[in-house]
């Protein structure tokens, strides 16, 4: 079993910055890959960034050059620097991992990006 518990969420207006948290917690050992998703309403969910346990990241391209994902092993989390934010970067921002073909998921921290 993995648990994952996101934090850092909020109200922020354009241009400004957040970071989520994801604090993972079990048999987190042997897993690779870390995802940051995101759902806006009346959308599917989509992936944001990854990165594996190289260091190696990934990122749609809406966020590229303004979103960094990174990961800090000795706290068992992972990050997600967002910067320049806009009004469509709103959306409830979940982690999210896989470990033995199970995929786990927190539960989401809501990001509102408004003047």
């Amino acid at each position: 079993q993995v648990q994952l518990v996101e934090s850092g969420g909020g109200l922020v207006q354009p241009g400004g910055s957040l970071r989520l948290s994801c604090a993972a917690s079990g048999s987190i050992f042997t897993i690779n890959t870390w995802d940051w998703y995101r759902q806006a309403p009346g959308k599917q969910r989509e992936v944001v960034a990854s990165i594996t346990s190289g260091g190696l990241t990934a990122y749609v391209d809406s966020v590229k050059g303004r979103f960094t994902i990174s990961r800090d092993n000795a706290k068992n989390t992972v990050y997600l620097q967002m910067n320049g934010l806009k009004p469509e970067d709103t959306a409830v921002y979940y982690c999210h991992t896989a470990r033995g073909g199970v995929g786990y998921w927190g539960k989401g921290t809501l990001v509102t990006v408004s003047s």
